[in-house]
């Protein structure tokens, strides 16, 4: 449909930019959530660094990230940069022409590019409490222009690659947790362990607070995903919590098992991990799959976070165990469990007769973390040759809030 001839729908409009407001509400979430996580003398450094990327990925976005993800075709990787940089072309009048929605195309600018926002910020708790800002600062950068972007690109754009070959991710379980997670993976074993370990939380009030506002704004991450009003957009609600329910109490009832405590923290972690593994499925499954699906999250990835400790990784907020795990863990079953009797424009999985799905899916994951894991790793060593990653042991005795930033989040001890 030409953008011409396409009305106005206030309705959608509406609701996409409600939408828009949840998902950007979401960074605030995750610097409270990490925040609480790590030790006094670096809050402020763990959330200095996901506000950051709320207001330097809006600049890249605006420069020319919506251009590089959305727009004409380069071999299905990437879009032209030059199309809409700095939003040229785009105009009040300016139409998305993604589907029959009728929303403006600048409610589509802001919506994508909150998920920009979050997503580099959720690699942040891996290395926290050990990277210089300066080395961050240059991370932030190179990774949502040479990772996110193109996946962006690859996935959700008509013309993407893996979108024309048939893969599907509704709201970024590849796009976002699992580039996230495997990015986060590298990121641990490059700059290596801490030479201060303290893996408990200092501030589990602002965990709850975090965890609180991530659940929330993640109404607007999967139902938005939709990108207009309709009977998938609420069952995409309804699955988001209902996985995330599910997940929190797995999580629990396996770490009270094992620990003979149930613990408040665990409760709120397995919510987060049930959040990501759902994402790439929430408008593509029926609620009892959602059931599932949180189950598993809640095994899965506190197994994957025990697996780490077992294997030494020093990935302090378990973002692999997480998000990378998690979101792997989706693409899959949503590749089992997909249905269209649950979303026309979907596809059917495994247990409806389509194994080569499943495949698609597979290989998608594995592809696309492999990258975000491969160049992760190689883009660290090279801004270590530009300025260090890593602080030294004093800066981590010191605390990062004091020596990189001059500033405290408890100047008085309180």
């Amino acid at each position: 449909m030409n953008a011409a001839t396409i009305p106005v729908n206030t309705g959608n409009t509406g609701f996409m930019l409600l939408c828009a407001s949840l998902v950007m509400l979401m960074t605030p979430g995750l610097a409270f959530f990490y925040g609480g996580l790590v030790q006094r003398k670096n809050v402020l450094t763990i959330m200095m660094q996901s506000f950051m990327s709320l207001g330097w990925t809006t600049v890249l976005w605006f420069a020319f990230g919506y251009s590089e993800s959305f727009g004409p075709d380069w071999h299905g990787i990437i879009g032209n940069p030059a199309t809409y940089a700095l939003l040229r072309g785009v105009t009040l009048h300016t139409m998305f022409t993604g589907n029959d929605a009728g929303i403006p195309l600048v409610v589509h600018i802001a919506y994508q590019m909150m998920f920009a926002i979050i997503t580099p910020a959720l690699i942040t708790g891996a290395f926290a409490n050990r990277v210089t800002f300066k080395a961050y600062f240059w991370f932030l950068t190179a990774w949502l222009i040479f990772v996110y972007f193109p996946f962006v690109h690859m996935l959700w754009s008509p013309n993407g690659i893996l979108a024309k070959w048939g893969c599907l991710d509704f709201a970024g379980g590849l796009v976002v947790h699992a580039s996230a997670g495997f990015a986060a993976l590298a990121s641990v074993l490059y700059v290596g362990r801490r030479h201060v370990i303290d893996n408990k939380p200092h501030n589990v009030p602002l965990i709850a607070l975090g965890t609180g506002l991530l659940w929330f704004g993640w109404y607007g991450f999967n139902a938005g995903s939709e990108l207009r009003v309709d009977s998938v957009t609420a069952s995409a609600f309804l699955n988001t919590d209902i996985a995330a329910s599910f997940a929190a109490i797995t999580w629990l009832l396996v770490e009270w098992a094992r620990g003979r405590q149930p613990k408040f923290v665990g409760l709120l972690t397995g919510a987060v991990a049930g959040l990501a593994t759902i994402t790439p499925c929430a408008g593509y499954v029926s609620p009892t799959t959602a059931v599932i699906v949180g189950v598993a999250a809640g095994v899965v990835c506190y197994y994957a976070v025990a697996l780490k400790n077992l294997l030494g990784w020093d990935d302090a907020l378990d973002v692999w165990g997480v998000h990378g795990a998690g979101g792997f863990l989706g693409i899959v079953l949503l590749g089992v469990f997909a249905s269209t009797a649950w979303n026309p424009n979907g596809a059917d999985g495994l247990l409806r007769g389509n194994p080569a799905f499943l495949g698609k899916q597979f290989v998608a994951a594995l592809v696309c973390s492999a990258w975000a894991f491969s160049f992760t790793y190689a883009m660290l060593w090279l801004i270590n040759l530009v300025t260090r990653v890593k602080v030294d042991e004093v800066a981590e005795q010191q605390g990062l809030d004091a020596h990189l930033h001059g500033e405290e989040a408890y100047p008085l001890g309180i």
